[in-house]
């Protein structure tokens, strides 16, 4: 009997054991940290070390690498010397003519080998075109196109330059904030109810929900926030993502405010359900439709991609979705105790 009414809440804890296990101790797949020099010259012979990331230059059998100007333009490389696990010295021969309108670009390393399969360090390398010297002799751009061959595979998360590690962040941070979505959702519903009903009990529902949603939103801040101090370098920006998201959840926490100024309790839960469905209207052009007017270094905001491609493959859907549904969970489960706390201090009264 217990099962049947509490299921939700055994699964929520299964569930998020698991975002915490595999989440947590799941390997990064091989990437390039970074390179020793990022600057140079066409028409030259270049060298470099390359700082790998979870790679294994020694002991793969070999090791390809490439310089990706564009999709007509490839230079492939030599490995000079391999340094360690984690460094490795490479080389090439960059033709006198490059192909940038201005002279000037950036071109992409692009790195191979069975064991550890592709890794790439994007738009990093900047090459200057130098003046035409007819006493030298310049390599030539060839035919040869990047080959990606068949590669050890395994469950790993994809590595983003940037983010590093804390791509784990989203299976927290995300997901918590889709779990406050739907916990804010809920509370606009029973807020609803309550104007077509005049139940107090949807009141009462109205309120946990969105209590517990405020706090989800503080959680989401607050790693959020530690997110944007690794990646950006600070814990807040003026960014319009993260302004109008502060501004959404103080429009929120005006919510309790509004119920703590009221004493008459038919007035107060009238009141506060307009002003929660009102914040929820509310919710929408500040966080999903502002941010994407106009630049924004938040992903999937002024046209930077977000949950696509490699900011969110396979591997990780496999643990962010899962820790939606966690979340969600816990959050109702949550709720439903401050329901029940709720309708005792409604009886005392």
């Amino acid at each position: 009997m217990w099962l049947k009414t509490n299921w939700y809440k055994l699964l929520s804890v299964l569930i998020i054991l698991y975002v915490l296990i595999f989440g947590m101790l799941t390997p990064l797949k091989t990437g390039i940290s970074s390179i020793e020099k990022d600057s140079f010259k066409s028409g030259t012979s270049i060298d470099f070390v390359v700082n790998g990331y979870n790679s294994h230059y020694m002991s793969s059998r070999y090791y390809q690498v490439w310089l990706k100007f564009d999709n007509k333009h490839v230079v492939k490389g030599l490995v000079l010397n391999r340094i360690s696990e984690q460094e490795m010295q490479i080389g090439f021969d960059i033709p006198q003519d490059l192909p940038f309108e201005s002279g000037s670009g950036f071109a992409t390393l692009v790195q191979f080998s069975p064991k550890d399969g592709p890794s790439i360090l994007p738009s990093k390398l900047y090459f200057e075109e130098t003046p035409f010297d007819s006493t030298q002799t310049y390599a030539n751009w060839s035919d040869e196109r990047i080959q990606i061959r068949k590669h050890e595979k395994g469950f790993k998360f994809p590595y983003r330059n940037i983010l590093n590690e804390t791509i784990r962040n989203t299976f927290f941070h995300v997901a918590i904030w889709f779990a406050m979505f739907f916990l804010m959702i809920l509370s606009m519903i029973q807020s609803i109810l309550y104007l077509k009903k005049k139940d107090i009990i949807h009141d009462i529902k109205a309120y946990s929900f969105a209590q517990v949603a405020i706090i989800f939103g503080f959680v989401g801040l607050a790693t959020g926030s530690m997110w944007a101090k690794y990646t950006w370098g600070t814990y807040w920006t003026s960014d319009v993502k993260l302004n109008m998201t502060a501004i959404a959840i103080l429009i929120y926490c005006a919510y309790w405010v509004l119920r703590g100024s009221i004493k008459d309790i038919d007035s107060k839960a009238r009141i506060s359900a307009a002003y929660n469905i009102f914040a929820f209207l509310m919710l929408i052009p500040l966080i999903f439709v502002i941010p994407r007017m106009t630049d924004s270094l938040h992903p999937g905001n002024g046209g930077n991609p977000a949950l696509g491609g490699e900011d969110l493959d396979n591997t990780l859907r496999a643990i962010f979705y899962p820790a939606i549904i966690g979340y969600s969970m816990l959050g109702y489960w949550i709720s439903t105790l401050f329901i029940r706390l709720g309708i005792v201090a409604e009886e005392e009264s």
